[in-house]
């Protein structure tokens, strides 16, 4: 029988919002938490909210979060006795693993040789094949492999995917033979980058299925049970946006016989600790995925509906503690559904969005759980995960809480830079996904719009509130005549004027205090009257020809940011007096986002085809194609791998023309 040894001090190897969320059960168990932290990291809120941080020392994932030498000498300065890994970085890594138990440290997570075995996806579906549980077929890459041939072998289309790490890192869908070569290189480096480990393999891609996991959780008496599962079809880029519990395609033979596979796949394993079985589940068929052996980001929708705390299971499992619960104690309790709420910018391919966060308030209307690793002021950069935020509703159905978490959404304050928020209420008010029809093909299926339709009437009233906000402000900072009511005129004025841009449409505001108190508008020439019952310090609250709103406002630079109860809209001011032209050179190819230049492959003078890749970009963890948009030959080659770029900055530019001598 295990010794229990109980955790006093625990170190979190890991950032943001699961630092954060791992830190609340802790120190609610009465354990002293400590965080380690990039030098980008050092005002987040889970340094601050660590009973101890200690700095690593270096701004990137490789200086940082995966030098096991130096999260080893923090648990040292620090005096932990137990490491939580998280989930990425670390919390696959054997080594690591084997590090921190060799220091005579509580690893909170599965033995390092389970680790091993299931870190190596190809390891582990031999592993379930001997289980009886039903596998892809699959084949590694490495130097003597005709990968052409094994291709064919398994059929198109086919993956590419890491052997190591998950989170749809290292990972390419491959049509056809004339994209393979590309697709395994551009996975290779972007799993290298992201685990340490570039091997990768071929395996069968199913286009419309479902993806659906199996929760387990193990002690080291021996103890398995699993909590149902989670459906994580909901995809871009191969990961994850919107996870739900319990799956609405499943039945219950179904369920039965994914949770024995689970279970008899982690007791063939001597499992211990939290993990998760993924499957890839057609009609009544499923066949293993990969086993990721730590705790998952979704994992909050399976506590919502069995009612348990998963990290306080995993902590109390490292103390040599059993399981507080057998699989008969456990069982569905409503829906529940959790959203990924990204800085990346759905109308433009998902690419990132890193920035500044000018305003976070989540909303307050409804019953929702926030995991966030941010607040106003926080920096989203280039260097780690874009993840801002996970919602979570739980309700007694599944329609009601995936309306509920809509408008959680849509009521949350968030402004300073894109994010996928509107992308995410859209989906989760698509009739499809309302009906359930939510396999891995949902996004390109289905066709989400990645932004908010604005009607007219709601350009023309945030455009009003921004006008009274404005106004408001300037009266607050008025040096003379204070005690004169705001847009007061002792003689016949013209009316003030505001030029703004919405989306991309251009609006006027013109507007004049009127004698009986309210204000007269002009915008997109009607005329409107406006009676302020309050307005400065961000908050408009104004009766819109007899109709009473609410409005958040606030400014930076010439951008306003307005929120309502439908969501946000960022208004730019335009300037007073026109701006000379600052447009780029014609022909040039730039920079979507801040990214460093992992690859360029052209030279001055190469003539290129239509979607060439000419530039490898990678930000936040993922790589980014820059390809040739028309044929032509490359004129300037402005920027070399290792390079770190701006958003917009020229990258390479083309010329008409066959290639010069």
């Amino acid at each position: 029988m295990a010794v229990t040894k109980p955790i006093r001090s625990l170190l979190v190897a890991n950032r943001g919002e699961i630092a954060r969320r791992i830190f609340r059960t802790a120190q609610d168990m009465g354990i002293n938490t400590i965080a380690v932290y990039a030098d980008g990291d050092a005002d987040a809120p889970f340094v601050k909210e660590a009973d101890l941080a200690i700095a690593l020392g270096g701004r990137t994932v490789s200086e940082t979060y995966l030098d096991i030498s130096k999260v080893m000498e923090a648990c040292q300065r620090a005096g932990a006795n137990a490491v939580h890994p998280g989930y990425g970085f670390l919390s696959e890594t054997r080594a690591f693993a084997e590090a921190v138990t060799n220091e005579g440290l509580a690893w909170i997570g599965p033995r390092p040789e389970v680790i091993g075995l299931m870190g190596d996806k190809l390891s582990a579906k031999r592993i379930m094949r001997e289980a009886g549980v039903p596998t892809l077929p699959a084949i590694r890459i490495s130097d003597g492999v005709d990968v052409k041939e094994a291709a064919l072998q398994i059929g198109y289309p086919v993956l590419v995917k890491a052997s190591a790490g998950g989170g749809g890192r290292g990972m390419r869908v491959v049509e056809d033979e004339s994209d393979l070569a590309q697709a395994i290189d551009s996975a290779k480096r972007e799993a290298g980058s992201s685990f340490g480990d570039d091997t990768v393999f071929l395996e069968k891609w199913l286009d419309a299925a479902r993806h659906i996991e199996i929760q387990i959780l193990g002690d080291l008496h021996g103890n398995l049970v699993h909590c149902f599962e989670r459906e994580c079809s909901i995809q871009r880029r191969h990961q994850k946006i919107i996870e739900e519990a319990p799956s609405p395609a499943m039945t219950a033979g179904l369920r039965q016989r994914m949770g024995d596979s689970a279970v008899a796949a982690a007791r063939s394993l001597g499992y211990s600790s939290a993990g998760t079985v993924e499957f890839l589940v057609s009609g009544d068929e499923y066949w293993f995925l990969e086993v990721n052996a730590r705790l998952q980001v979704e994992h909050p929708v399976t506590e919502e509906i069995i009612g348990k705390d998963l990290v306080r299971e995993q902590i109390r499992v490292a103390e040599g503690e059993p399981l507080s619960f057998e699989q008969e104690d456990l069982a569905i309790d409503g829906h529940a559904v959790e959203a990924r709420l990204y800085a990346e910018d759905p109308d433009n391919g998902f690419l990132p969005s890193p920035g500044p966060i000018v305003a976070w308030e989540p909303s307050s209307v409804g019953t929702a759980r926030f995991d966030a690793g941010v607040e106003t002021g926080s920096v989203i950069g280039t260097e780690f995960d874009p993840m801002i935020a996970k919602v979570i509703v739980h309700a007694p159905t599944r329609r009601e809480a995936a309306s509920r978490l809509a408008h959680v959404l849509e009521t949350t304050r968030i402004h300073g830079l894109t994010t996928n928020r509107d992308f995410l209420v859209n989906t989760l008010r698509a009739p499809e996904f309302l009906d359930g029809d939510t396999t891995t093909d949902f996004i390109e299926r289905v066709r989400p719009n990645p932004v908010r339709a604005l009607s007219r009437r709601e350009m023309v009233e945030s455009v009003i509130a921004v006008a009274a906000e404005s106004q408001a402000q300037r009266r607050a900072n008025t040096k003379v005549m204070r005690s004169i009511p705001s847009g007061w005129r002792n003689s016949t004025m013209p009316m003030e004027r505001y030029d703004f841009k919405v989306a991309s449409n251009d609006l006027t505001v013109e507007y004049r205090r009127l004698r009986d108190g309210t204000f007269g508008f002009v915008a997109d020439g009607q005329e409107v009257i406006v009676e302020m019952h309050r307005c400065g310090g961000g908050i408009v609250d104004a009766a819109i020809d007899g109709q009473r709103k609410g409005f958040r406002v606030e400014k930076s630079g010439s951008t306003w940011f307005v929120h309502t109860s439908r969501g946000g809209i960022d208004i730019v001011e335009k300037p007073r007096y026109p701006q000379p032209d600052l447009d780029g050179k014609d022909g040039g190819l730039a920079a979507p986002m801040p990214a460093a230049v992992r690859k360029v492959a052209v030279s001055v003078g190469d003539a290129v085809r239509t979607n060439d890749v000419l530039v490898v970009l990678e930000a936040m963890k993922m790589e980014h194609s820059i390809s040739a948009p028309r044929d032509g030959v490359v004129a300037e080659v402005l920027v070399a791998a290792g390079d770190q770029v701006k958003n917009g900055e020229m990258l390479i530019t083309l010329a008409e023309g066959e290639t010069r001598l």
